[in-house]
């Protein structure tokens, strides 16, 4: 992956707001930035998982710990598409 090296000067407090150590400081902006990107709409969760050096499933799990949802179609939708694979389906197999 082709990366850019950003310089960024934060105020000292933000360690404690971010409730995190200065060593895990650049960590924590990376899983906040892919948080945000992924919340948008913007990258996949095996995307989020890469940027935030994690497993997409560690990164699901982060996911979940910030109340972010990973699915964000209503019900409805996901029956909508059930349906239209299960007819999808049956219309291949004749």
């Amino acid at each position: 992956m082709d990366e850019l090296m950003v310089r960024l000067n934060l105020p000292r407090d933000l360690l404690g707001l971010l409730d995190v150590s200065e060593t895990d400081l650049e960590k924590r902006i990376r899983e906040l930035i892919a948080l945000e990107l992924f919340q948008k709409g913007r990258i996949s969760s095996g995307k989020g998982g890469e940027l935030s050096g994690v497993s997409k499933w560690d990164f699901i799990q982060l996911l979940s710990r910030y109340k972010v949802p990973y699915f964000t179609q209503t019900p409805e939708d996901l029956v909508a598409e059930v349906n239209l694979l299960e007819t999808l389906l049956n219309t291949t197999e004749q």
